[in-house]
């Protein structure tokens, strides 16, 4: 029977170097007795943690144009489409789901859900907002920008943005085979939008702040390009808030590999955006949360849909260090998570209206 999350604590990678250990003193007890036991197992040993030595080791700092980069290479060799489908982000488990057994609940249908409580939690939908013009920031292939489009109707419009020239081909393709005409994609920094002020009734962002070299910039474009009375929701990871309680080494140096791995250039906490937020001015009162209860499981889970359907990435063997490192990395930040190092950062708040105009509820 497959671990559960309170006792699976142990990585796919960490179950493969056990088994290539056990097989090896196996072989070496028909071989040549003790001895050679002995000796196998001093070689396995030393191996295991040179492997481990490797990946302990980021391989993807940030910096300029990584971002993309690496987009354009997950979006190209397909792995990550096919086990996370079209949204890059993590999904969402109700208590229920949880007691049952998250391995239970679709992977996929977790993060429709996902971005279904993330609507709730804006305000957004068709009964509020019609004739809707959205900005999704860090669109991805565009799974969320096109589930938007379909479900605020066929007065909305969608634009997502995106750094990746190849996720932006991908998010277009879909949307012709889908038959989305509202939802468009295009190349542009959230640094450095070129949009006029006020030109969205929502702004979006999920799971993009991760890679933002300035988050305050990032808030503060986001801010100006939202119509007056709009809503903003966005979730994003954020670090623990150590003004609170210090990190320690041990936290640094987690904080670190998590950084490097994934070309992210830092983390900040949950009480910081929501600083950022607020001092723009130009925002009414912003709700906060931490939803790591509901998505913490989306990271073993994704290690696990790979070991049960290993087609996605078994006919790409030049991948195969690259999803070993992706799968390290994945238990890396549930333990983060799971620990209280990461917060899963969720916010919405409306702007604020000009002089005279009544806000919205």
């Amino acid at each position: 029977m497959p671990l559960e999350p309170s006792t699976a604590t142990i990585t796919a990678l960490e179950m493969s170097l056990a088994s290539t250990i056990s097989k090896g003193v196996k072989s070496a007890i028909k071989a040549g007795g003790v001895p050679a036991v002995a000796t196998a197992a001093g070689v396995a040993a030393v191996g295991a943690v040179g492997v481990k030595f490797v990946l302990d080791k980021p391989s993807r700092k940030y910096g300029e144009g990584t971002v993309a980069t690496e987009y354009d290479s997950w979006t190209q060799d397909g792995i990550l489409e096919y086990y996370w489908g079209e949204h890059i982000h993590l999904g969402y488990y109700n208590e229920e789901e949880m007691k049952r057994g998250y391995k239970k609940k679709d992977f996929i249908q977790a993060k429709f859900d996902f971005v279904d409580e993330m609507m709730k939690l804006g305000g957004i939908s068709p009964d509020v907002t019609t004739d809707t013009k959205v900005l999704d920031v860090g669109c991805g292939v565009g799974g969320t920008s096109r589930y938007l489009a379909k479900k605020l109707g066929s007065k909305a419009d969608v634009t997502g943005i995106t750094l990746s020239p190849k996720q932006v081909e991908r998010a277009s393709e879909l949307a012709v085979e889908q038959g989305v005409t509202n939802a468009k994609f295009m190349v542009k920094d959230a640094l450095k939008m070129d949009f006029p002020d006020d030109s969205f009734d929502v702004v979006w962002a999920c799971e993009s702040g991760e890679h933002m070299p300035d988050k305050k910039k990032y808030i503060d474009e986001m801010m100006r390009v939202l119509k007056p009375g709009g809503r903003f929701v966005m979730a994003t990871w954020c670090q623990r808030d150590d003004r609170k309680v210090p990190f320690s080494v041990k936290d640094e140096r987690d904080l670190k590999f998590l950084y490097e791995e994934w070309t992210h250039p830092y983390f900040i906490s949950i009480e910081k955006y929501a600083e950022l937020i607020e001092d723009t001015g130009m925002m009414n009162e912003v709700t906060t949360a931490d939803w790591n209860e509901p998505t913490i499981a989306s990271w073993r889970h994704s290690v696990w849909v790979g070991i049960y359907d290993p087609r996605g990435f078994i006919f790409k063997p030049t991948k195969y260090l690259k999803c070993v490192r992706d799968a390290y990395c994945l238990e890396r930040m549930h333990r983060a998570f799971d620990r209280g190092l990461m917060q899963y950062g969720m916010f919405a708040a409306t702007k604020k209206n000009s002089p005279g105009v009544a806000e919205q509820a």
